[in-house]
This record gives C-alpha cells, structure tokens and sequence, in this order.
C-alpha cells in the first residue's frame, strides 16, 4: 500500500499534467474482457465500459477534517448514500470515514457531496492515535462495508509489522462500527493472517486490505494485499505471486481459503528511483448472484512508468483449499482462475492513478450496473482523489445485480 511513503516520495513520482485536477467527465467505447495471465479462464467473464469520471478538489476541507486518502468505498442500502473509508494514520485527523450522496448514471458521475464525517473509536470510545505515539494502539484503515443485515460499517485496517525490534507489531483487523464510528467488536481472523516479526506472517503495507459481503450477508470475504513471507517473493517483472483469499462467516469461521494469482511487474523501475514497484490486492467485491464470484482490483505502480490498474473477474471455484497449508511456496496448487474485465490504460482516462476502492452502483438500463471506483491521493500535490464509473455486464447477458 503506497500510502504509507507518499508523503515523503510524491514529489518524486512523474504524473499526469495539473489540469487533470479539474472536475471533468469522460466517455469511452467499451472493453472487452482479455487477459495474457496463465490463469486466466475463458468459460466466463463480466465486460466493463467507462462511464465517467469525476475529480474533487485536492485536500478538499469538510467539517474539520481533510479530505483524502479514500481508499475504500461501499454504497449503503439504507440511505442510498456511499460510506468512504480514509487511510489517514490519525496523522493529519483522527482515523476517520464520510459519507455522500454520489450522483452516478449511464451518463457518468455528475456530482460528490459529503454529507458528514466520523472518527472510528476505540473500545474505550477514544480515538485512535497516530503511530508516532508508539503505543502499539494505531490502526491503518483500507477498506470499509456496509453490513446488509445491520447497515454497520465493517472496516478493514492493515497493521503494523515493525521495522526494529523497539517499535511495537500492531495486528492486522477487521472490526465493525455503528453509524457514527463507535467501536461494535472485530472478526476473529484465520491464524495466518498475523503480522508476525520473523520471516512469517503478513509483509509490512501487504496486509488486510480488501473485504467484501457475499452469500447476501453470510459470507465475509477478505484478501491479503500481497504473499505472506513464507509464500514466496513479491512479484517481479518475471514472475507473479500467490496472495490468500479467505472466506469466512460471520462469527469467524473459515469456510475457504484459496491462493489469488497476482500479475507480475508490468514495467522495469527507474534505476535512479530509490523506490521499489509497489502492487498488490487493494479491493474485492463479491458478484451478488454467485457467492464465489468476486471482481478483484489489482494496483501496482513503477518507478519511472506510474499506474497499472486492473479489474478482474475470478472465481474460487475448483480452486485448492489452501488453509492448512503452512506454505504455498513451491506448492502444487490450483489458484482461484480469473480473467481481465477492465485495464484503465485502454479506458480512455486522462490519466490512471492510485485507485483502491470499488462497490457496486444502481442498474442501468440495457441489464448493466455501475460499478464506482474511487483513488487515494495520498494526501500529495500531485496526486487526485477521483471517481471513476463503469458500466459491468455480465458473461451470460445478465446484469450484475
């Protein structure tokens, strides 16, 4: 998760011209789905066309706080409005989520107003205090859904593995919250989802990023961003990894664990950048209709090239369960099968940049549904946070409902 070092790197990354700031929208011709991954499938696959998109103003001031940093987004049934979760380390302002009425067609995103803003609490109904206070009491919010049973918001935060033995390892969680950001209790997650310290366990900023409702709400399932250290490398130019998905209930229980197959690096980095590539899993999202269906955001960035992002559509099904394998590493596996709904660079965007959330949107007329995206700016200059629409039909003609 490139959050983390955008503070201090932003000014080192090229990026597309100032006027890409500006609202706007944007119409492209459809895309059709492709993929040159040796996992793709070709029985099934949704096709995603643009819609539109539109740019808020940067740090955009809202009741006291500073907009930015949405790194995860979910539309809320019992309002109509959309909840948006900011990965602000309660550095700028306390750990926090907004919500807004988004006015989203088959004609585009024409207007984002925020509508309120809450800090997520503690148990002790406190707020969470930023990383530098050392109390091992932090939390790095990603990812945030809206319970369709309760309309709470589950939200996702990634931890902390510390980088020497004198800072403290902050778990990675998913807990849930009342409507105003008061702490409702936390889902028990599977043992090998521990940010660990020694050569196991979770990487640094590759942790719980992506969660999503499915079965209708039975279901809760989650992705680690990047391979555990006992599944192997980090993707490279040559070579892609296995990232763990698990499907849990609602109590926690593991029904499922697969391994994810994720891209290799798309470019070679600058050399003179002091900055590694970045890529992983910041989003999933369930397919209503099918309860191991998901479409998966994949995020990398490059030194020297900037963004690559891709939607997927990938299935569990016939996958090997993976849950009791200490390691996948050398493993003779199955991995979840998927194919390629949407590469932005074909979209006809003015730029790509660092998306990291995506929910379903209303149908559309013709059996589509909108599927909206949104990009965590980082909080830096040069960077947007914007909403991008697309049009998601389905492999068998239906919409995705």
């Amino acid at each position: 998760m490139r959050a983390k070092i955008a503070y201090m790197k932003a000014s080192l990354i090229p990026r597309a011209c100032a006027a890409a700031l500006a609202l706007a929208t944007t119409m492209a011709p459809a895309v059709a789905a492709r993929s040159d991954d040796a996992a793709v499938r070709s029985d099934i696959g949704a096709q995603a066309r643009l819609l539109g998109d539109k740019t808020v103003p940067h740090k955009l001031p809202f009741a006291g706080t500073t907009v930015g940093g949405l790194s995860g987004i979910d539309r809320d049934p019992c309002t109509g409005e959309y909840v948006m979760i900011s990965d602000d380390r309660s550095v700028l302002q306390p750990a926090r989520f907004y919500t807004a009425r988004i006015d989203v067609d088959g004609a585009g995103v024409h207007s984002v107003d925020f509508t309120g803003t809450h800090p997520l609490l503690q148990p002790d109904g406190s707020v969470h205090p930023p990383a530098s206070a050392g109390d091992g009491k932090a939390v790095d919010p990603e990812e945030v859904r809206v319970d369709p049973l309760t309309c709470r918001y589950w939200w996702a935060q990634e931890g902390d593995r510390p980088r020497s033995s004198s800072d403290p390892v902050i778990q990675a969680s998913i807990r849930f919250a009342d409507r105003t950001g008061a702490y409702r209790g936390r889902l028990p997650l599977p043992p090998n989802y521990e940010v660990g310290t020694g050569d196991r366990g979770m990487r640094r900023n590759k942790a719980v990023e992506a969660i999503t409702f499915g079965a209708g709400s039975s279901v809760l399932t989650s992705a680690v961003e990047g391979p555990l250290l006992q599944d192997g490398p980090e993707p490279t130019t040559e070579n892609g990894a296995l990232v763990r998905v698990t499907r849990q209930n609602r109590e926690g229980g593991v029904l499922g664990q697969f391994a994810y197959p994720l891209d290799k690096i798309f470019a070679e980095s600058d050399p003179s950048s002091p900055w590694p590539p970045d890529t992983g899993v910041p989003s999933i999202l369930a397919f209503p209709e099918d309860p191991h269906r998901y479409l998966v955001l994949e995020r990398s960035w490059v030194a020297g090239s900037g963004y690559k992002i891709r939607i997927y559509d990938a299935t569990t099904r016939g996958a090997t369960a993976v849950q009791n394998m200490d390691s996948l590493a050398g493993s003779r596996i199955v991995p979840m099968r998927k194919t390629l709904v949407a590469d932005f660079d074909d979209l006809g965007l003015s730029m790509v940049d660092n998306t990291e959330g995506m929910t379903w949107g209303p149908p559309l007329p013709g059996g589509e549904r909108t599927l909206l995206l949104v990009s965590d700016d980082n909080f830096a200059e040069d960077e947007v946070t914007r909403f991008v629409a697309l049009g998601i039909r389905t492999d068998n003609g239906k919409p995705a409902r």
